[in-house]
């Protein structure tokens, strides 16, 4: 088995890992805690929006929502495909956890971790109604993809190549959450309610992007996991949601929304 020094170095340099067997015992931890995380938030995330399919408003919406529920758990099979290489018991792992129980909607567990599934917080909290649940979507939906780029250019090739399969689905999802907020403001739901799913989910799908604080970065950078901190990630993502909330007429929460030259701007 080969050493931490030499692992370091090796993926320092651009080098990838292939198999179970090229990595060291830390290494397979955060590889692991990575993989985790993931497979519990989609697991979570599908669970969680299976209940929200008979609140779709047309029988095209309940097709659509149900073909994300089949992704997300399609997903989850495969990086835990990944983790049974490893040795984790995946005959045990679908029943492990309540995947579709969620806290009171007034909680916010910011990013402190709950005891438990590797879930991200975001899928501790209820969804409220079949907007509430496209704003989700829409949020979510761009954290994901930028969370899921990064990752694609891990130094574990089998997870990587799995994630790059798996992004332009989770885009996709990412699309028809846009989609369906366009539909329902259209028909004329009420823009104050939908500002307030956005002012609900923003702050908590923010914190989906970690703690500056954490100690875990520093350990996926030196493997070569990721090498974007929060404040990058948190960037990216803000500059696909701001504009699309513009779109929509929503306002950032916390943001003041000016008016120039007929354009509305973000500040």
């Amino acid at each position: 088995m080969v050493d931490e020094e030499s692992l370091v170095t090796f993926v320092a340099g651009g080098g990838r890992l292939s198999a179970p067997d090229n990595v060291t015992p830390r290494y397979r931890g955060e590889l692991m805690r990575l993989m985790a995380i993931f497979v519990d938030s989609e697991m979570a995330g599908a669970s969680g929006f299976a209940d929200c399919i008979n609140l779709a408003p047309g029988l095209k919406e309940r097709i659509i929502a149900t073909r994300i529920v089949f992704d997300k758990f399609n997903h989850a099979r495969q990086v835990l495909a990944l983790m049974e290489q490893f040795g984790a018991n995946t005959a045990q792992y679908v029943g492990a956890h309540p995947w579709a129980s969620r806290l009171d909607r007034s909680v916010n567990l910011g990013t402190r971790r709950m005891e438990g599934d590797m879930r991200l917080n975001v899928f501790h909290y209820p969804i409220n109604g079949w907007v509430d649940a496209v704003v989700m979507n829409c949020l979510m939906g761009q954290a994901t993809v930028v969370q899921l780029d990064e990752l694609t250019r891990g130094s574990y090739q089998p997870l990587a190549d799995v994630l790059a399969d798996i992004l332009p689905v989770e885009r996709r999802h990412a699309e028809l959450g846009q989609q369906g907020l366009q539909a329902a403001l259209e028909k004329g739901h009420d823009r104050t309610d939908a500002q307030a799913s956005v002012n609900y989910w923003y702050p908590r799908v923010a914190d989906t992007f970690g703690s500056s604080t954490s100690d875990h970065f520093a350990q996926h950078r030196k493997y070569g996991l990721r090498q974007k901190g929060r404040e990058e990630l948190t960037a990216q993502w803000q500059n696909l949601v701001h504009p699309m909330l513009s779109r929509f007429g929503l306002s950032v929460p916390g943001h003041a929304s000016l008016e120039i030259d007929g354009q509305v701007s973000l500040q």
